[in-house]
C-alpha cells in the first residue's frame, strides 16, 4: 500500500495547488485489448465546454519573521504540520523579539473549477480553497469574480462555490458516471500548473478505485492531470461532466499518466445537498462493518467471501431497531448487491434520510430481509460505545493446541487491564509465539465477546464452541473481539486443536 500525502495548497510562485500524491508502484504491463479508434478531432466536443471551466484562485495570510525568510520560504512544500510545528519551535528558540510582532505575508495559489448552473454555481476540489482568506474565479474571458463558499464536504474532497455577476454564464451538464466503462474516452479541461484552458484527453483506465477515503469510488484516468487541474472537470464524448479530478498517482507530482477523479455519481448528489442546506446530509445505518475474509465466510456459512460483516450495532440506531444484529453479513442494500463491505458506507450515504430500504443479512448460515429506516449521519455516531454482558465467576483455561489461555473477567483484571465494567466476554490472558492465534492476530487484553455468532461468558464456553466447530466438520470459528474500546470479528482455525 503506498503512502498517502496530503499537500496544502501551492503558492503562485510553484504554479497551482498540489494535488494528492501517492509514491509510485511497479505495475504489471497487460496486454492491449481491442478497442474503439480514437475519435478524428475532440475540436468540437471541446469548443463549447472551454468557458465552463474557470481558474479558482485563493490567497492566504500567512507570518513571516522579522528578522529573515517567513517559516514557508525555508521548509520544503507539503512537509507534514507535525515537522513543521517542529521547525516553528526551533525557530522561535533562535530568538525571535517577543515585542516585534511577525508581520503577515499573502500567498496565491491556484486550481480549477467548473460552472454547475448559469447563476454562478461553481464546482471545485476542497482542498483546492481549504484555508483559504479570500477565493476568486477567472473566466475565460479574463474577468475576475470575487466568490463566497457555499459549503465544503471533506470527506469527497468537494466544494461549492457562488459567484456574483449580472450575465448568464455557460454552465456545464451532468452526466452519468455509473454508464462509464473502462476503454472509454474521457476529456479533462483545467488549469495545471497556472495554465489556463488546457485540454487533454484519455481513456477510464479502471473503476471503483480507492485511496483511503470513507466513501472513495474513484475513476482513474490516463488523461494528464498536473498540479492545477484540481476541481477541474472531467468530460465524456457527449460533453457531460462525469467526474471532478481530484488527485493523481506520481513520484515527483507531475503526472505519468494516473489521476484519478470523483464519479459525478457521487458529486452531484454531494454538490446538490451542498447548495440546499450548506453541508452534506447522509443516510445513516448505524452499524460497523468489516470485510468478509475467505477464512470469517467459511466459519460463518456464506460458502463466498461477500457482503459487509457488522462488527457493532449501535444502541438506539436504525440497523438496532430493525433487529440487524452483531455478527449480521449484510449481503444486499435497497435491491443492491453488496459485494465488498467498502460499498455500503456509500450506498447509505447516498441513500435519503428516513427512506424505508430492505437489507437481506445472513445469520447463522440462513437470509433474512429487515426493513431499516435511515437516519441522518452525525460524526458523533461512530463513537457511541456498545453494552455488553457481565457475568461474574473466576475461571482460566489453556487452549495450548491453539495458543491460547482464557481468563473469566473479575473485577481485579478488569482494572488490570484497563477494562469497562459494560464489557462483557472472556479474557485472552496469554498469546503464544507462532500458535494459530498468533497467526490471526489476536494478543493479551483483547476480550471475546462472541463465538460463531453466540456469547461467552467463561473459558468453558469459548472451548465447547471451539469443540461444536469441530464437530460440524468446520475448520474457522469466527470470534467477535473487542481491543480498545473497538470490536472486529476475527477467523480463527480450529480443526488441529486439542
Amino acid at each position: 500500500m503506498p503512502n498517502l500525502t496530503h499537500f496544502a495548497a501551492a503558492p503562485l510562485r510553484n504554479l497551482g495547488p498540489a494535488l494528492l500524491v501517492l509514491a509510485a508502484a511497479c505495475l504489471a504491463a497487460a496486454s492491449p485489448a481491442t478497442a474503439r479508434s480514437a475519435p478524428e478531432s475532440f475540436a468540437d466536443l471541446v469548443e463549447p465546454l472551454i468557458d465552463t471551466v474557470v481558474n479558482v484562485q485563493t490567497s492566504v495570510t500567512r507570518s513571516a519573521r522579522p528578522d529573515g525568510p517567513g517559516l514557508g520560504d525555508v521548509l520544503p512544500e507539503g512537509i507534514p504540520d507535525e515537522l513543521e510545528e517542529l521547525f516553528r519551535e526551533f525557530l522561535e528558540r533562535r530568538g525571535a523579539p517577543d515585542e516585534a510582532p511577525a508581520p503577515r505575508r499573502r500567498d496565491n495559489a491556484l486550481g480549477s473549477g467548473f460552472i454547475v448552473d448559469a447563476e454562478g454555481y461553481i464546482v471545485t476540489n476542497n482542498h483546492v480553497i481549504d484555508g483559504a482568506d479570500e477565493i476568486s474565479v477567472r473566466l475565460t474571458d479574463n474577468t475576475i469574480l470575487p466568490a463566497t463558499l457555499v459549503g465544503t464536504d471533506p470527506a469527497t474532497d468537494l466544494a461549492l462555490l457562488k459567484v456574483e455577476t449580472d450575465r448568464q454564464l455557460p454552465a456545464t451538464r451532468w452526466g452519468d458516471s455509473d454508464a462509464l466503462r473502462i476503454g472509454d474516452w474521457v476529456v479533462a479541461i483545467g488549469n495545471p500548473f497556472g495554465l489556463g484552458g488546457t485540454v487533454t484527453a484519455g481513456i477510464v483506465s479502471a473503476r471503483g478505485r480507492e485511496i483511503g477515503g470513507r466513501y472513495d469510488d474513484y475513476l482513474q484516468t490516463d488523461a494528464a492531470i498536473n498540479r492545477g487541474n484540481s476541481g477541474g472537470p472531467m468530460f465524456n464524448i457527449d460533453g457531460e461532466v462525469v467526474g471532478i479530478n481530484t488527485a493523481i498517482f506520481s513520484p515527483t507530482g507531475g503526472s505519468i499518466g494516473i489521476g484519478f477523479a470523483v464519479p459525478s455519481a457521487i458529486a452531484r448528489s454531494v454538490i446538490d445537498s451542498l447548495r440546499e442546506h450548506g453541508e452534506v446530509r447522509r443516510g445513516w445505518l448505524g452499524v460497523r462493518i468489516q470485510t468478509v475474509t475467505p477464512e470469517l465466510a467459511e466459519g460463518l456459512r456464506l460458502g463466498t467471501a461477500r457482503g459487509a460483516l457488522v462488527a457493532t450495532v449501535t444502541p438506539g440506531g436504525p440497523a438496532a431497531e430493525s433487529g440487524i444484529e452483531d455478527g449480521d453479513v449484510i449481503v444486499e442494500f435497497d435491491g443492491r448487491l453488496v459485494e465488498e463491505m467498502s460499498e455500503l458506507p456509500r450506498m447509505v450515504a447516498a441513500t435519503a434520510i428516513g427512506k424505508s430500504v430492505p437489507v437481506k443479512v445472513v445469520r447463522r448460515g440462513e437470509e433474512r430481509t429487515v426493513q431499516v429506516e435511515l437516519g441522518q449521519l452525525d460524526e458523533a455516531q461512530f463513537a457511541a460505545a456498545v453494552p455488553g454482558r457481565a457475568q461474574p465467576g473466576p475461571e482460566r483455561e489453556d487452549l495450548s493446541g491453539l495458543g491460547l489461555g482464557l481468563a473469566e473477567l473479575t473485577e481485579e483484571l478488569r482494572q488490570e487491564y484497563g477494562l469497562t465494567e459494560e464489557l462483557a466476554g472472556v479474557l485472552v490472558t496469554e498469546v503464544k509465539p507462532d500458535s494459530p492465534a498468533a497467526e490471526r492476530g489476536l494478543r493479551e487484553g483483547d476480550v471475546i465477546i462472541e463465538v460463531n455468532q453466540n456469547p461467552v461468558g467463561n473459558p468453558s464456553e469459548v472451548a465447547g464452541e471451539f469443540e461444536a466447530t469441530r464437530e460440524d466438520g468446520r475448520n474457522t470459528a469466527t470470534l467477535l473481539i473487542s481491543r480498545g474500546g473497538e470490536r472486529q470479528w476475527v477467523p480463527l482455525r480450529v480443526g488441529n486443536s486439542e
